[in-house]
């Protein structure tokens, strides 16, 4: 039912013709009536084509449907409507459609109007039907019929264009949403880029330093000058590293080097014992070694697990515990904060902007990882991201 009412929506045609079509077979019974009152059945048929024909066709010409509509009713008036004894037909519901449909469609203006023809057309109805007891009733019926018509016109009208205002806000908020994103996905790439140079410059002047000293000591302390010229070939590979992953990423030119000590791995302790503090108990789980990981993956561990216990704090609600896992293999390490809290369902993130997730994403996307955030199968929310730290 519900698919043949979507179906029914998006043919209106289909809908106002099987509307003309009954009041066609219905408007047929009244030709015989007519017949024996000497009215042409060529007449009867042009105004009944006339006031139906149009029909089908009003949604999408509600002006030039309309006033074909009139024109048949007042071709019925000037044809056979003024032989007493002829009851009014079904075609003449089409004029109370008309003005339904000017006044949801088009406006007040228009179907103002038409509302004076409709009027002019009704007084001259009741001229013709002078003598007739009946005429009054009929006349008061009319303008009741044609009331209601408006009435509903006024109704539906509103409606659509409550719906048509709601969508269009709901496409400018999409619109927002998409902008804030990308301005998201750029301040958080603009963030990782400067990290990054700071990362860089600091291995750059480890080098310059080692260097100078393996310069002075190469004659007298040859051991130490190896060790200086060691320690240089690995902190330029490291460099290296650092520096290709610095080239992916964009940097607005108008930002400025932020010289600050960079956090690592080891900080998440200090995270955990921060978010112990704020009332949500942390249990932290560290496999292998992380003390000794390359500086880009460190310090995207410590914001992936900043951001993830700072949203346990604001969304999970209270009783709430987390679990944060780091665990380092060989190939990759392996991140992992689960809380067991209200959680933030998906939608409600697309909503309020998500700016923290885009952020995290980005992070993992810029040190060729991989990164996943939703709603924990056993309840609250879950987050994961891998790096690769092979060689």
């Amino acid at each position: 039912m519900r698919r043949f009412s979507l179906w029914m929506k998006a043919h209106p045609a289909f809908g106002d013709s099987l509307i003309a079509g009954i009041l066609l077979i219905f408007d047929m019974g009244f030709a015989v009536s007519a017949a024996d009152r000497g009215v042409s059945f060529s007449a009867f048929l042009a105004v009944t084509l006339l006031m139906l024909g149009p029909l089908p066709f009003r949604r999408y010409h509600p002006l030039g449907t309309s006033y074909l509509i009139l024109a048949g009713a007042f071709l019925q008036l000037f044809t056979h409507g003024g032989e007493s004894g002829i009851p009014a037909r079904m075609s003449d519901f089409a004029l109370a459609i008309a003005l339904y449909t000017l006044v949801a469609y088009i406006g007040r203006k228009s179907a103002l109007i038409y509302s004076g023809w409709l009027l002019a057309g009704t007084l001259l109805w009741a001229v013709f039907q002078v003598g007739e007891i009946q005429a009054v009733f009929l006349v008061f019926m009319v303008f009741v019929i044609f009331g209601f018509s408006w009435a509903m016109g006024e109704f539906i009208g509103a409606r659509r264009a409550y719906q048509s205002e709601m969508e269009q806000r709901l496409k400018l908020l999409e619109t927002g949403l998409d902008q804030q994103a990308k301005i998201a996905v750029g301040e958080e790439r603009s963030r990782i880029a400067r990290e990054l140079h700071d990362v860089v410059a600091h291995a750059v002047s480890v080098m310059i330093v080692h260097a100078d000293g393996a310069a002075y000591t190469i004659r007298s302390q040859p051991e130490v000058a190896e060790n200086a010229v060691r320690t240089i070939a690995d902190t330029g590979r490291q460099a290296l590293t650092e520096m290709r992953r610095l080239l992916g990423v964009l940097r607005s030119e108008d930002a400025e080097t932020q010289w600050a000590p960079q956090p690592d791995a080891r900080g998440v302790v200090e995270l955990a014992e921060n978010t112990r503090a704020a009332g949500v108990p942390v249990r932290l789980e560290i496999t292998g070694d992380v003390d000794d990981l390359p500086v880009g993956v460190g310090l995207s561990v410590y914001r992936i697990v900043q951001e993830a216990l700072t949203n346990t704090i604001k969304h999970a609600g209270s009783g709430t515990t987390a679990v944060v896992r780091l665990a380092r293999s060989p190939e990759e390490l392996r991140l992992e904060v689960i809380d067991n809290g209200f959680g933030t369902p998906h939608d409600v993130v697309k909503v309020s902007g998500g700016n923290g997730l885009i952020g995290m994403r980005e992070r993992a996307a810029v040190l060729g990882g991989e990164f996943e955030a939703g709603p924990n199968p056993g309840g609250g929310w879950r987050v994961r991201a891998s790096f690769p730290i092979a060689a």
